[in-house]
């Protein structure tokens, strides 16, 4: 596939024998399951939802055409794609994390983290990797109280200064 795409979901097992799947879901879009919505393997194969439920911390999804198990587990493992067009759009302020890579994150003092190199999706929250030029990371959790300003389109983040986490640890013990 030649346009971005963005990761939506990861087929994790086979549910029953009547072709649906487990997958584990990274889209932030309420509308991405839903029947008749549509979700691309990387090599570009069209998968149309048939019907989806939630399952503990998964969701079970059936897609049209995968009539049994056999069919199902040719999916396991598969990473579901949509293109960044099928995005909606976001109110002003917000960003889709795919957007944020290659930006250049500071903390608010005004010392230089690195660039973002890798958003890692965690169930709590996000955590964004930070790489500088001799190749230090910092793992940043994308809590609202770290956050000071994030400019998508400018690839300018600054963060709040956190002894162990966005700053050096200070020494002291609590």
């Amino acid at each position: 596939m030649d346009e971005p795409t963005v990761v939506v979901g990861l087929v994790t097992s086979v549910h029953g024998l009547r072709g649906e799947v487990s997958v584990q879901n990274r889209s932030d879009n309420p509308d991405r399951w839903r029947p008749g919505g549509e979700v691309l393997l990387p090599d570009g194969r069209r998968l149309t939802i048939e019907a989806s439920r939630p399952h503990g911390r998964r969701l079970l999804v059936k897609f049209e055409g995968i009539e049994d198990r056999t069919e199902a587990d040719r999916l396991r493992g598969a990473t579901l794609v949509v293109p960044e067009e099928w995005l909606p759009p976001l109110p002003a302020g917000e960003w889709w994390a795919h957007q944020l890579r290659g930006a250049l994150v500071r903390t608010s003092s005004g010392r230089e983290l690195g660039v973002l190199s890798e958003v890692v999706a965690n169930p709590a929250n996000d955590i964004w990797i930070a790489v500088d030029d001799e190749g230090n990371e910092t793992l940043i959790p994308v809590l609202a109280e770290l956050l000071v300003d994030v400019d998508a389109a400018r690839g300018r983040i600054v963060v709040r200064d956190v002894p162990g986490i966005t700053a050096p640890d200070d020494g002291s013990e609590g």
